[in-house]
């Protein structure tokens, strides 16, 4: 079983910055794939940006390219979301997740994860 606890959101101006943990307990060597995932009220949730636990390979929602970096400390099993330049619409929950040894189907989509945490809200005031 994999735990997650996300930290770091908080209330911040438009064009500010906010760096989101994401630390895993647990049988993390079993995940493959980190991820996070945003939910805004009334929206769907939605990929924001997903890293590999060996070679750290990364993938990025089009909304996050060039504003967000996600990063890695295997030693700390934690993963981290830097979150630059942020915008009113970025306002959401913010998910960290993870998936089992394997998955099927893509990176981007909620149902390749199979542990989650509680969220962390960010707010973006304009």
């Amino acid at each position: 079983q994999v735990q997650l606890v996300e930290s770091g959101g908080g209330l911040v101006q438009a064009g500010g910055s906010l760096r989101l943990s994401c630390a895993a307990s647990g049988r993390t060597f079993s995940s493959y794939l980190m991820g996070w995932f945003r939910q805004a009220p009334w929206k769907e949730r939605e990929f924001v940006a997903a890293i590999t636990w060996s070679v750290g390979a990364t993938y990025y929602a089009d909304s996050a390219k060039g504003r967000f970096t996600i990063s890695k400390d295997n030693a700390k099993n934690t993963v981290y979301l830097q979150m630059r330049s942020l915008k009113s619409e970025d306002t959401a929950v913010y998910y960290c997740a993870a998936t089992g040894p394997t998955y099927s189907g893509s990176y981007y989509f909620v149902n390749s994860y199979a542990h989650w945490g509680q969220g962390t809200q960010v707010t973006v005031s304009s």
